[in-house]
């Protein structure tokens, strides 16, 4: 099958001059030799910038376990549930029925047996490489088209996503391959780079041949940290950062996702997921238990099988929820109190420079430094002044990063601003630091080449750089 994901060799190429797109004039102000502070919209440091979670964050542990704490600022009984849910969240479920009544239920199709297979250290997940299994990374599907609330179509017989394992004698429904293709990019300097634009191909093996074509969205897992600091960032403060008419003429264009939510029977506003098409972690998890691994719940209480798979209907679980109210409170929980790690580097020189550049070539345009959260049901993350450089908004990133598959209101070159903070713990906790959506980009330089549509003048300006100064706002990220 022809990969619907493409890169366009064609847009890959930087601009021959530089382009302001009614941003800072950065080319006259390097110039001119400008420091820090000297440009408006460059703030002072903060002191509290070391803190991403404000009084939630993780300072004692880092190293591979920098995600795996909880807000520090928690009260005991969250603390408590937080360890119990860690249980749940990285133990294996069993098929069937088994003497581990709590953790049965898997399948009868699923991608991973276990929250952690995915989000490993509570970490973010990545493309296979070779033949190894697929771990991590998934690949929605859908017809293209939508339902009445505005979700995917799922696909008539592989619904939602491919699933590559199954339970038994159940048939798996295939297995998906990437192949990448050389991008060059060339900066304004003269320096090139190679960037991998995948292509993936899809083998359905479980039920037979497709006879349309198929809308697919691949995905690696996000990582797990600062979710509830995320869901008590006041919805007001999301319709304030919102500029679906660019009506100050900057060229950014964010946009509230509107979306439905399975818990509460009824549209809300988007915060979780590649294009914010959950609502909340509850939400979120209850979709991640039923795609991922195949066990119902009281917010998701049907099977992922469609008509079309038998042998999957018939192997279902006859105890339903999978998934009781207890685990999946407690689940629920711990997904939202893994706190974000502090920053070790964070006031050098070289951090503070490309700090700098960070914010004049306009990269705080999306990614919005710092934000006071509002109410939330976890005491912890109320009131608190955090930085995830994130303004939870749909962007439209271009079309060499679209997917081609509507959901909800964000359409196929739109995505949601993915918070940066906890990136300098990422090579320590997972060992790699594949970024974007589907983890193309190896590293923050490739995933800021790649970016397109509202960002492309933040992109350009990047370009224009020297090689010193992109290495420093590179360093800057990095450090987050």
């Amino acid at each position: 099958m022809t990969a619907l994901v493409r890169a366009s060799a064609s847009t890959l190429h930087a601009p021959p001059g530089f382009v302001p797109a009614g941003r800072l004039l950065l080319s006259w102000a390097l110039a001119a030799g400008l420091g820090a502070g000297c440009l408006p919209g460059v703030p002072e440091l903060d002191e509290s910038e070391w803190l991403p979670g404000g009084d939630a964050t993780n300072t004692f542990t880092l190293g591979n376990l920098a995600y795996s704490q909880p807000y520090e600022n928690a009260d005991r009984d969250d603390e408590d549930a937080f360890y119990s849910g860690n249980s749940f969240f990285t133990s294996a479920w069993v098929q069937g029925v088994s003497s581990t009544s709590a953790r049965d239920g898997l399948g009868p199709l699923f991608n991973a047996r276990s929250c952690a297979a995915c989000h490993l250290r509570d970490g973010r997940g990545r493309p296979p490489v070779g033949d190894e299994e697929v771990t991590g990374f998934l690949v929605r599907l859908s017809t293209g088209r939508t339902t009445t609330h505005g979700a995917p179509e799922a696909h008539a017989v592989y619904g939602g996503q491919l699933q590559n394992l199954a339970a038994g004698d159940v048939p798996a429904e295939g297995t998906v391959t990437i192949e990448y293709e050389n991008q060059p990019f060339a900066y304004a300097d003269g320096q090139r780079v190679v960037l991998k634009a995948p292509r993936y191909e899809l083998a359905f093996t479980g039920y037979g041949d497709v006879d349309e074509p198929v809308a697919m969205s691949p995905r690696v897992a996000p990582a797990v940290i600062g979710l509830a600091l995320l869901e008590a960032i006041p919805e007001a403060q999301l319709e304030q950062w919102a500029d679906p008419d660019d009506e100050d003429g900057d060229g950014i264009s964010g946009r509230v996702a509107r979306v439905w939510s399975a818990e509460h029977g009824e549209m809300q506003v988007g915060r979780f997921g590649w294009k914010a098409e959950q609502p909340s972690v509850r939400d979120q998890n209850a979709g991640a238990f039923a795609g991922d691994m195949g066990l119902t719940s009281y917010v998701r209480p049907g099977d992922d099988c469609t008509s079309a798979q038998g042998p999957c209907l018939e192997a279902q679980s006859e105890d339903e929820p999978d998934v009781s109210d207890h685990v999946f409170n407690r689940v629920a929980t711990y997904a939202s109190l893994c706190a974000p790690p502090a920053r070790e580097t964070w006031s050098s020189e070289e951090i503070l420079e490309g700090r700098r550049h960070f914010y004049e070539v306009g990269c705080t345009g999306c990614h919005v430094p710092q934000v006071t959260t509002g109410a939330h049901d976890i005491s912890a993350a109320q009131d608190q002044r955090i930085w995830p450089y994130t303004d939870l908004l749909l962007h439209d990133m271009g079309d060499d990063l679209s997917d081609h598959r509507p959901t909800f209101s964000a359409s196929g070159n739109e995505w949601r601003t993915p918070p940066l903070w906890g990136l300098s713990a990422l090579p320590g906790v997972n060992g790699h630091m594949r970024l974007l959506h589907d983890g193309r980009a190896d590293g923050v330089e490739e995933a800021i080449l790649w970016h397109g549509g509202e960002a492309r003048a933040a992109r350009d300006n990047f370009a224009q750089l020297t090689a010193e100064q992109r290495a420093r706002l590179v360093s800057f990220v990095e450090s987050l």
